[in-house]
């Protein structure tokens, strides 16, 4: 996986790489195919805002997160982007089921 972290008007310190770099483990547990993962930390106001593009075989996941501390809002957005693969996920392998459609079909009274 190729990590790409940058910061506006903060400073990209060794800490903040590696805790990222450890949240975007926790995603290649459900998804290996993690291509790119394009992170931008900026501060604005004295808010901390995150945000990341992910490309993965097929797909791009996009996520933004924000709060009053650096570590919170990663968290945060770790979270949200853990959502969005685990339901990704799950849409793909309910596709390729050859029995999901017949889970949803009814069968007629009286048979």
């Amino acid at each position: 996986m190729n990590l790409t972290i940058s910061g506006h008007h903060v400073d990209v310190t060794p800490a903040i790489r590696d805790y990222v770099a450890t949240k975007l483990h926790r995603i290649k547990r459900h998804f290996d195919n993690v291509i790119t993962a394009n992170v931008i930390l900026r501060v604005e106001k004295l808010v901390h805002k995150i945000e990341i593009r992910l490309h993965v075989k097929g797909h791009d996941f996009h996520a933004h997160g924000e709060d009053a501390n650096m570590y919170a809002a990663i968290d945060f957005l770790a979270d949200r982007l853990d959502r969005q693969i685990v339901r990704h996920k799950e849409k793909r392998s309910d596709v390729h089921q050859p029995d999901a459609a017949l889970k949803h079909q009814t069968s007629a009274p009286g048979i």
